[in-house]
């Protein structure tokens, strides 16, 4: 029959182990394996960029190679789509990046940092045709054809907000604004900036009031749940890039 003692040192090393296991963190995995595997769908710039050789580029990118440095490993970019996103986040990778808004539907599986940039959803639309998409309900018409990428925040913000517009969904990412200016459809909703960004890269199309998104979102990077340890780490590598300025450098390169 087990003494008091033997049941306290039971208890003891019971808690030790519980301890062990509550401390235990992906990031003590990254820095073993000198690796940091990084999901993207490598399709949104200015953010993620995955180019005709493989390599990838953007805002987002040049922010985990310096987060991988600070941690001395080196980054393992894994391809991925919006639709397939968080699957394969949760099978192949530590982190994903690309433009990714936080949203509470993703935070039932994954944790998010915290938010690097504010970046609400804003449409894109021919320059001529800016007077006509000022608001949800100027967009929210049968006569209105909006264009989205399927599987991410665009789509579902399209799908909750224009009921009565008719919705085209395009596989490609990053040809998708060319629709627009062909003439096969009137209005595309993404983030702010890339709305911005997009404007410059094509004449003729024109971001509809970007400094005042038609709905607020934040952009985070895509963590393990559970998982404080390694968020407490990137939050405080983001809050020292920011406080540095490199954040700002980054940034400015790839917007202005």
């Amino acid at each position: 029959m087990p003494t008091t003692r033997h049941l306290f040192a039971a208890i003891a090393l019971g808690l030790l182990a519980a301890s062990a296991q509550a401390e235990s963190s992906r990031l003590d995995d990254v820095m073993k394996a000198g690796k940091l595997r990084v999901c993207s769908p490598g399709d949104y710039k200015p953010f993620s960029y995955a180019k005709p050789d493989g390599s990838f580029e953007g805002i987002d990118i040049d922010l985990i190679q310096s987060a991988a440095k600070s941690l001395g490993v080196e980054v393992v970019m894994v391809k991925s789509t919006w639709p397939t996103l968080m699957n394969d986040y949760l099978e192949k990778c530590d982190v994903a990046v690309g433009g990714i808004s936080v949203s509470t539907e993703r935070a039932k599986k994954v944790n998010f940092t915290d938010a690097y940039m504010v970046n609400g959803k804003a449409p894109i639309t021919k320059c001529e045709n800016v007077g006509k998409f000022q608001t949800v309900a100027d967009l929210n018409k049968p006569t209105v054809t909006v264009i989205t990428n399927p599987g991410g925040s665009n789509e579902r913000f399209v799908r909750a907000n224009l009921p009565l517009a008719k919705v085209i969904v395009f596989n490609d990412n990053v040809t998708i604004f060319d629709e627009i200016l062909k003439g096969n459809a009137d209005v595309m909703i993404s983030e702010s900036v890339e709305t911005m960004v997009q404007q410059k890269l094509r004449p003729g199309l024109c971001a509809v009031n970007p400094e005042q998104p038609l709905q607020y979102g934040e952009m985070g990077y895509m963590l393990p749940r559970g998982d404080g340890s390694m968020k407490n780490w990137f939050d405080t590598w983001l809050h020292l890039e920011k406080a540095s300025g490199a954040y700002a450098k980054t940034t400015d390169k790839w917007l202005k």
